[in-house]
């Protein structure tokens, strides 16, 4: 049986969230889509711990969404830790973020992001963003093999 493409959103906003996932929809993506709120439950989810522990469905997601300002465990502390582990080292990673810190953009791909993406703060901007982001990770780029 074929994995069905994946994404694991991580965001501590719920109106994000919901304008995210409503936003994919219209998109017409029809892929599973996961959600954690915050750095510690999105390890825990990627390495079925804690409360994943027997989560269902694919190993891994086809890409991870990553917010980087989090509770818990920021999204730069989370994107270290699955660059460090080999299970997750070539999972695709892009940052979705409010932060125009240009140092956020820069230890982001220091520290192996695939992308950064800051979220428009105009709703249609955000949506457009959102909607080709899930087409391109979902029906255009290619993953790495799986190991």
């Amino acid at each position: 049986m074929m994995n069905s493409k994946t994404i694991l959103l991580v965001e501590d906003n719920l109106q994000d969230e919901m304008l995210t996932l409503r936003t994919l929809r219209r998109a017409n993506l029809s892929n599973p889509i996961d959600v954690v709120r915050d750095g510690q439950q999105a390890l825990d989810y990627l390495f079925r711990q804690g409360e994943f522990e027997g989560r269902e469905g694919p190993d891994l997601p086809t890409v991870v969404l990553l917010d980087i300002g989090m509770p818990r465990l920021s999204g730069l502390d989370v994107l270290e830790r699955l660059r460090a582990d080999a299970r997750t080292a070539l999972l695709p990673v892009v940052i979705l973020t409010s932060s125009d810190e240009e140092r956020d953009r820069l230890k982001s791909y220091e520290i192996g992001a695939n992308s950064f993406v800051r979220k428009p703060v105009d709703f249609a901007e955000f949506a457009e963003t959102v909607a080709r982001l899930g087409v391109y990770w979902l029906a255009t780029n290619e993953p790495p093999p799986r190991r």
